[in-house]
């Protein structure tokens, strides 16, 4: 484990809150996801054979796509990024059969990623830069430890690890999922919810400084809010997303997260917010220490959402493990290749 680099390139001025980026309905296994692209910008300096790459971002429980509109700016000066909205979240409707497992959220991830990888241009087949947050986090984690192959750096934003002790800043609706049989109670409290009282609650649980969130960013989120409630899948997406969180801590073996963490063998960042009040900040350096070689920026007086809450530190720390990574540096050899991709189908 070593301090987090950050890298000196030149990133465009943030003087105004940016609109979300466009995207389309990307294939994935039992049907379709929502997918935003940030297009590559190219430096701030506009000098000739500028890198470019390709990012996919992942966001967390109850988040979306739009949560990565202004880190996915900043990081266009070396990649075209791609944001996706998980299964049964922003604009993406449920998974086949309604079941929403980490494994189904992992499948969907790698699916996006071959998409990503797919794409004509420059960049076409070579490893995808990962970037997650919190429950996003977590799938990221367990993607390239399954297809190691498919990713070219790996940045963990505050992610959801195995933990067994609830924080307390979650909500008593969500406490119900632990009971077994109960999610549908969970539902129906979360239906009873306002968007404006959902709002309110995830900007004082997810950000270290709530007041300095911009007028025009609550507004954004008020009205995702808004429409995320006229979805009848939005409050069962939640609460099983977040059932599912849970049953994942429970695995053992080659399914834990910490043991998936230990033969991580890419390029990987661990940030952290120091007023996270959902992952316990003290997990950071047992996470970063758990993963050979991996890099540490805890962020003073962040939360949750340091790609909202501090975008340029965040953009920078990811652009120096980018910038450090070998030229030409590939993904596992064919044998490692093959057998992640039958564990991650199964």
């Amino acid at each position: 484990m070593s301090d987090a680099e950050l890298s000196a390139t030149p990133l465009p001025s943030g003087t105004s809150v940016l609109p979300p980026w466009p995207g389309v309905e990307v294939p994935v296994r039992g049907g379709s996801v929502f997918v935003r692209h940030t297009p590559w910008s190219g430096p701030v300096d506009g000098l000739p054979d500028a890198p470019r790459e390709r990012a996919l971002y992942v966001h967390g429980l109850g988040g979306a796509s739009t949560n990565w509109t202004d880190l996915a700016a900043l990081l266009a000066v070396r990649f075209d990024g791609w944001a996706v909205d998980l299964p049964g979240f922003g604009r993406s409707t449920p998974p086949p059969g309604t079941r929403y497992s980490i494994r189904g959220h992992v499948r969907t991830a790698v699916d996006v990623l071959e998409h990503v990888r797919a794409q004509p241009g420059e960049g076409a087949g070579r490893p995808v830069h990962l970037v997650g947050n919190s429950l996003g986090g977590l799938v990221g984690l367990l993607v390239a430890a399954q297809r190691p192959d498919l990713v070219a750096t790996l940045t963990l934003v505050s992610p959801a690890m195995p933990v067994y002790r609830v924080p307390p800043a979650f909500s008593k609706v969500l406490l119900l999922l632990l009971v077994p049989g109960v999610p549908t109670l969970a539902e129906r409290r979360l239906a009873g919810v306002r968007p404006e009282d959902s709002v309110r609650s995830m900007i004082r649980m997810c950000f270290g400084n709530p007041a300095a969130v911009p007028p025009a960013r609550i507004e954004q989120a008020l009205q995702e809010m808004r429409d995320r409630a006229e979805q009848p899948w939005a409050d069962r997406a939640l609460a099983r997303s977040m059932r599912g969180l849970i049953t994942s801590y429970l695995r053992v073996g080659r399914a834990n997260a910490w043991r998936a963490a230990r033969g991580l063998r890419m390029p990987t960042l661990v940030v952290w917010g120091s007023r996270d009040r959902l992952v316990d900040p003290a997990m950071a350096p047992r996470l970063a220490g758990a993963v050979p070689g991996a890099r540490l920026l805890v962020l003073d007086g962040v939360g949750h959402v340091a790609m909202l809450e501090a975008p340029e530190p965040v953009a920078r720390a990811v652009l120096a493990l980018a910038e450090d990574r070998p030229a030409g540096a590939a993904g596992a050899d064919a044998t490692v290749v093959a057998d992640t991709a039958q564990s991650v189908r199964r």
